[in-house]
């Protein structure tokens, strides 16, 4: 019996020992917070005609642009149209623009962007020509074409009109052909440099610490060194692909610095408080002064047979009201309080954002203040 009671106690204590302390704070991945440099996409845009429309094409006679591309086409194909007046609404002249990823080959597909020019009111049901996409330097490096995919659409009656997104803008999946590659591939980048798309420097260094104590494991040295507060340099090495060297980096994890900052957009209200966001103790009272005037004017009528004259006497009533201002004391070291202060004011969003302009501009406020 005693065996057993030993027995039974040790598998609890064994299973207490696998049940985790407490939930584990997940890292951020080194590919989502930096950016090889070098490795970037290219934009490509080109001017082209989407034809097929349904009577909602561009009116030629104001998008003059539109009939002399349709004239030059249709010239090209043999067909003389100069004296003529054209009077189609079944196409529109559009731009496209495209991303080019890198080290992307000839004959790759891409998506690509089509946005009305000229005074069409939809774009739904029709199809680009072939367009050449030319990049910063000039040079042709795709061409799309292919019929169109617009979410949005318009509805108009003679006492009516529904319009929902936007019907004269669309998108071609793999509408795009890659003509020409970009000049350079991934092993001519004279070093490998991870540039922060925050930056910031103990951000940087936790991201080369990281990386050194990855290489101290797996190559016995270190090969990382940060540079400034948006660049972290690793070296190249003979022991692993310099794919898969940067294709394990990326994976490290760590937890980046945030810096204490709060953003203020004032034309929708909303206010964005950072982690770090400390406010000194302060007391703060917020009160509305409301005046209304009203105006009342009133006829004055002379009395009958005589010769008096009707006249407007003025009339006005002001009143003033001011609400009662609630005094609160606003501080905290952590998010949590600072919301729990301002929320026990009883604010709302506008009155939030000039009580934290006024404790910033009181010296109060231990953050950048950011205002759109």
């Amino acid at each position: 019996m005693r065996r057993r009671l030993l027995a039974l106690l040790a598998l609890v204590l064994t299973g207490l020992a696998l049940v985790p302390a407490g939930p584990a704070l997940a890292g951020t991945r080194i590919k989502d917070i930096a950016t090889l440099k070098g490795v970037r996409d290219n934009q490509l845009f080109g001017y082209g005609l989407v034809t097929g429309l349904q009577g909602t094409g561009d009116t030629l006679r104001n998008a003059q642009f539109t009939e002399q591309s349709l004239q030059s086409l249709l010239d090209r194909l043999g067909i003389n149209v100069r004296d003529a007046r054209l009077r189609t609404r079944n196409i529109a002249a559009v731009m496209v623009t495209a991303d080019l990823p890198p080290y992307t080959g000839t004959g790759s597909r891409i998506d690509v962007t089509v946005t009305s020019l000229g005074d069409a009111t939809s774009l739904r049901g029709g199809t680009l020509l072939m367009t050449p996409l030319t990049g910063g330097d000039g040079l042709v490096y795709a061409a799309a074409q292919g019929p169109l995919a617009v979410s949005g659409f318009s509805v108009q009656g003679q006492a009516e009109q529904l319009t929902q997104g936007v019907p004269t803008a669309g998108r071609i999946p793999n509408g795009a052909m890659i003509e020409r590659e970009v000049p350079g591939t991934f092993r001519d980048l004279p070093e490998l440099v991870f540039e922060l798309k925050n930056p910031d420097f103990k951000t940087a260094t936790l991201v080369a610490d990281a990386i050194n104590a990855w290489s101290m494991a797996r190559f016995r040295r270190r090969i990382a060194n940060a540079r400034d507060q948006r660049s972290v340099v690793v070296l190249r090495g003979r022991d692993a692909a310099q794919t898969r060297l940067v294709a394990e980096i990326g994976d490290l994890t760590i937890q980046p610095d945030v810096p204490a900052r709060v953003v203020v957009d004032q034309r929708t209200g909303t206010v964005v408080i950072g982690r770090n966001v400390q406010i000194s103790t302060v007391a703060v009272t917020h009160g509305n002064l409301t005046v209304r005037v009203t105006e009342t004017p009133e006829v004055s009528q002379p009395a009958p047979f005589s010769r008096g004259e009707t006249t407007v006497v003025p009339r006005t009533e002001v009143a003033a009201r001011e609400e009662q201002g609630k005094l609160a004391i606003i501080g905290g070291s952590d998010l949590q309080t600072l919301v729990r202060g301002l929320n026990s004011v009883g604010l709302k969003p506008t009155d939030i954002i000039a009580i934290l302009q006024a404790v910033k501009t009181a010296g109060a406020l231990q953050a950048e203040l950011v205002v759109q």
